[in-house]
C-alpha cells in the first residue's frame, strides 16, 4: 500500500494531473476538466444531503427546520470562502498560462494567508451573530435549540473549509481537477458513516450531524494538504512561503473580494426568503430545505461547467488566446444548457419520490416540497445556466465585478423583490415566494451575452500581457 501510495504521489504523476488547457479540442478539455468537478461537487453536497436525510428520518420534521435555516448561514460562510479561492484560481491559471513558476509559489503562499486570516475572522463573527439572525429570521421555536447546536460546531470548523478549499483553488488553477475528487471522496464516505453513527445509533441528533460534516472537512483539508506538500517543486511549505506578496494580494482580491460579495448576496437573498417562507410554519421551512438541497444537487453539473470555463478562460488570458476564450465561453454555455436541461428533466420526473425521501410520514412537507421543485427547478434553470456561464467567464478574464453586479440583479432587484411582490402584497404565499425565486436569472442572462459579445474584456488581455513580461524578466 506504501509503494502505490508513493507511485500515486510521485512527482511525474501529479504533473500528469496538471492540465494545459490553452491547447488542444476545447469541448474535450472542458468536459475532461469539468468531469471529475462534477463528481467533486456531488460528493461535497453529499454533506449536507446526508445530514437532512438521516435527522429528517430520525429526529423528523423539526430537525430539517432547523438544519434548513442553519444551512442559510453555512451557505453564506461558504460564498465568503469560496468567493477569496476563486481570486486564487484565476491568478494561478493565469501564472500556468504565462509559464510563470515565480507566480505560482508566491499566490499559493499569498491565498493560503489570506485564506487563514479570513477563516479566523469569518468564525469569531459567525459565533457571535448566528443566534442574533435566527431570532430576526423567525426560526420556529420548536427548532431553534437544534439550529443553534447545528450552527455552533460548523462555525468552529470554518478553518477547514477554507483551507480545503484554497489548496482546491490552487489545483484547479494549474489545471488539475482530478485531485479534489480524491480530496472529497475519501471525506464523504468518511461524514455517510459519522451521520449514521452520530445521528442515527447514538442519538446526538442536529449536533452530531454538524459534528460529522465538521471532521469530514478536516479530513478533505488534511488529505489535500499532505497532498500539496509532495509537490515541492511548486510549493515548500516553509515559513517564508507563506509571506504575503501585496501585488498578489490586490490580485486575488480583485477577483476574489467581488465574487465573495456575489456569493453573499446570493445567499443573503436566500436567507431573507427563508425568513418569508418561515411566515407560513414548520411544514413550510423543511420542505423549503429540502426542495434547496434538490434544487441544489440538480445545479452540480452546471457548476461544473462554469468551474472548467472559469479556469479554462484564466489559462488563456495568461496565454494571449482571445480567440480560444470566445470559443470557450460558446461551448461551455452549450454543454451547460445540455446538462441541466438533463437535470431538469430528472427532477421532475422524480419529484415526488425524492422529497419522500427525506419526510416519508409527512404528507404536508411532501406536498410544499414538490410544488417548490415543480416551480423552482423548471424551464428558469436553463436560464440560470445561461447566466451562471457568462458569470463564469467573466470571473476568469478578471472582470468579477460584472459577476457581483449581475448577482445584485438577480438577488435584490428580482428574486427579493418579485418573491415580497407576488407572495406578500399580491396574496399569493408560498406559490408567490417560489416564482419570485424562479424569475430571478433572467436580467443577469442578458447583462452577461451583453458584456460577451460588447467585447470590452479584451482590454484586459492586453494588461495580462504586460503582467507576463514583467514576470519573466523576475524569473
Amino acid at each position: 500500500m506504501r509503494d502505490l501510495l508513493l507511485l500515486l504521489y510521485s512527482e511525474e504523476n501529479i504533473m500528469n494531473l496538471e492540465q494545459d488547457l490553452t491547447t488542444g479540442n476545447i469541448t474535450k478539455q472542458l468536459i475532461r476538466f469539468g468531469i471529475p468537478l462534477f463528481l467533486a461537487n456531488l460528493l461535497q453536497s453529499f454533506y449536507s444531503i446526508m445530514d437532512m436525510l438521516v435527522v429528517g428520518n430520525v429526529v423528523g420534521s423539526t430537525g430539517l427546520a432547523a438544519i434548513s435555516n442553519a444551512s442559510m448561514i453555512s451557505f453564506i460562510i461558504n460564498s465568503i470562502c469560496t468567493g477569496v479561492a476563486i481570486g486564487g484560481t484565476v491568478l494561478a491559471a493565469r501564472c500556468k498560462g504565462a509559464g510563470d513558476r515565480v507566480g505560482q509559489r508566491e499566490t499559493i503562499g499569498t491565498l493560503f494567508s489570506l485564506s487563514a486570516a479570513a477563516a479566523v475572522l469569518v468564525t469569531l463573527t459567525g459565533l457571535a451573530g448566528y443566534p442574533t439572525v435566527f431570532r430576526l429570521l423567525g426560526v420556529p421555536e420548536a427548532a431553534m435549540k437544534d439550529a443553534c447546536d447545528y450552527m455552533f460546531i460548523i462555525c468552529c470548523g470554518t478553518i477547514c473549509v477554507f483551507g480545503y478549499n484554497a489548496v482546491c483553488a490552487v489545483m484547479r488553477g494549474m489545471g488539475d481537477s482530478r485531485s479534489p475528487l480524491y480530496f472529497v471522496l475519501v471525506a464523504t464516505v468518511v461524514n455517510i458513516i459519522l451521520d449514521i453513527l452520530l445521528v442515527g445509533v447514538w442519538g446526538m441528533g442536529t449536533k452530531g450531524a454538524a459534528c460529522a460534516t465538521v471532521f469530514s472537512q478536516g479530513v478533505s483539508f488534511a488529505v489535500s494538504v499532505v497532498h500539496l506538500r509532495r509537490q515541492d517543486f511548486v510549493f515548500d511549505f516553509r515559513r517564508r512561503s507563506f509571506a504575503v506578496k501585496w501585488d498578489r494580494l490586490v490580485s486575488i482580491l480583485s477577483v476574489g473580494l467581488p465574487s465573495a460579495v456575489q456569493m453573499v448576496v446570493v445567499n443573503l437573498s436566500y436567507l431573507l426568503i427563508t425568513g418569508m417562507f418561515n411566515a407560513h410554519g414548520m411544514e413550510v421551512a423543511a420542505a423549503v430545505g429540502i426542495g434547496l438541497k434538490v434544487n441544489t444537487f440538480a445545479g452540480m453539473p452546471c457548476w461544473a461547467v462554469g468551474q472548467a470555463v472559469t479556469a479554462m478562460t484564466g489559462q488563456n488570458m495568461g496565454a494571449g488566446k482571445t480567440g480560444r476564450v470566445r470559443e470557450t465561453v460558446r461551448t461551455g454555455l452549450a454543454l451547460n444548457l445540455a446538462v441541466t436541461l438533463c437535470a431538469v428533466l430528472a427532477v421532475q420526473v422524480s419529484a415526488v419520490r425524492l422529497i419522500s425521501l427525506f419526510a416519508p410520514s409527512d404528507q404536508a412537507v411532501a406536498q410544499y416540497g414538490v410544488l417548490y421543485l415543480r416551480i423552482c427547478c423548471c424551464a428558469n434553470s436553463l436560464v440560470y445556466a445561461a447566466m451562471y456561464t457568462y458569470d463564469s467567464f467573466a470571473t476568469g478574464v478578471g472582470a468579477a465585478c460584472v459577476a457581483m453586479v449581475n448577482s445584485l440583479l438577480d438577488s435584490v432587484v428580482v428574486r427579493l423583490a418579485f418573491s415580497w411582490l407576488l407572495g406578500s402584497l399580491m396574496g399569493l404565499g408560498f406559490t408567490g415566494i417560489c416564482l419570485g425565486q424562479a424569475l430571478s436569472p433572467l436580467l443577469p442572462a442578458l447583462a452577461g451575452v451583453w458584456y460577451f459579445r460588447r467585447g470590452r474584456w479584451e482590454k484586459k488581455m492586453g494588461e495580462a500581457k504586460e503582467g507576463q513580461g514583467k514576470n519573466r524578466q523576475q524569473i
